[in-house]
């Protein structure tokens, strides 16, 4: 797909930089809220942003007021199909060249029928990579220790030791190499293992032994002591790790999932785990999300549930997010590819 720069209409590039913009927070979830004060220290990093003229609301009325001269939005990615229905841009904003998402994700958003060719949509792809990283590693290590089996035998009141080796040598295949998986690879080399990514393509990558197209997904898994999912949702990855897919898995493997729920099949790898082919699993997502607590996920032996926590650096990710979207908005000046444009025909 070619996409038209956003601002070949306006004729100057100089115009980027006494821009508005507005930052829209979402109404109920304050401890992620880009403030004041965040956005001052973010152009004390980037003084070449300071012409920037920014607004921020995190109620409707808010947005409904500042859309009209907005030309750089800054937004959760969950609420924008509510907001503009398809047809509604570019008549409802009309100066709107620019929506940013604070999330890496936008599988909420699409399908992008709503989103005209004049409007460049970016993704935060790159705010993640160390948390994830961290994150996986950890699954990892509980995984390798047996620690949701401890978690199991605690609750029953059992004292049965069980001892482990390290991860070196062992077999990581991570499936999605973007910012999350990435950062997964490079600390799993750093263990010593053997990580073997799957990916679109089937480039090399700096912190994998070997790299795999998603073609060759059934050919790979078999290898997989480890399965870390940590790709995009999109119509090509939806129940990736199907049934048919989990049962080539190796007897006794353990997967991370940091991807979306719609990735796995969940039932068949809570079957897979009451099975015995299964040794564990942790995964940060789950299909409903917040996930109801008489689902059958909870309460699966060697199933470990957190709420979607495994990528969001509570201290750092407002300011990476700002300085993500200076760096987009920076290469938009200079007439460079914005990093982070989402290509609605991908998904991501």
């Amino acid at each position: 797909m070619v996409f038209r720069h956003p601002f070949t209409a306006r004729g100057t590039h100089a115009k980027a930089w006494d821009m508005r913009i507005h930052v829209q927070n979402p109404a109920n979830d304050p401890e992620f809220a880009i403030t004041q004060a965040q956005w001052d220290a973010a152009i004390a990093r980037s003084p070449d942003m300071a012409g920037l003229q920014v607004s921020f609301a995190d109620s409707e009325e808010g947005f409904a007021s500042a859309l009209p001269e907005a030309e750089i939005l800054l937004s959760w990615v969950r609420p924008l199909r509510q907001r503009f229905p398809a047809g509604a841009l570019p008549g409802v904003a009309p100066r709107l060249k620019v929506i940013a998402c604070t999330s890496a994700g936008v599988d909420s958003a699409a399908p992008f029928d709503w989103l005209p060719d004049s409007v460049a949509l970016l993704n935060n792809r790159g705010t993640h990579a160390e948390k994830a990283g961290e994150f996986g590693i950890m699954a990892i290590l509980m995984l390798q220790t047996g620690m949701p089996i401890f978690a199991d035998q605690q609750r029953r009141g059992e004292w049965k030791p069980r001892f482990s080796s390290t991860l070196e040598g062992r077999r990581v295949v991570i499936v999605g190499l973007g910012s999350l998986g990435g950062g997964v690879a490079r600390r799993a080399k750093q263990f010593g293992m053997t990580v073997i990514g799957v990916r679109n393509g089937a480039g090399d990558h700096p912190d994998c032994d070997e790299t795999h197209s998603t073609d060759a997904l059934d050919r790979v898994l078999p290898q997989a002591e480890f399965l870390v999912l940590a790709c995009p949702l999109t119509d090509r990855t939806r129940n990736l790790l199907s049934r048919e897919r989990i049962a080539l898995l190796p007897s006794g493997a353990r997967i991370v999932n940091i991807a979306r729920g719609a990735v796995w099949d969940q039932d068949a790898v809570c079957d897979a785990l009451d099975a015995g082919h299964l040794e564990g699993c942790v995964t940060d997502v789950a299909v409903p999300e917040p996930l109801p607590a008489e689902h059958r996920l909870w309460r699966t032996p060697g199933m470990v549930v957190t709420p979607h926590v495994s990528a969001d650096d509570h201290a750092r990710y407002n300011d990476r997010t700002l300085d993500i979207l200076f760096e987009n908005l920076r290469a938009m000046r200079e007439g460079r590819p914005m990093p982070n444009r989402v290509d609605p025909a991908k998904g991501y």
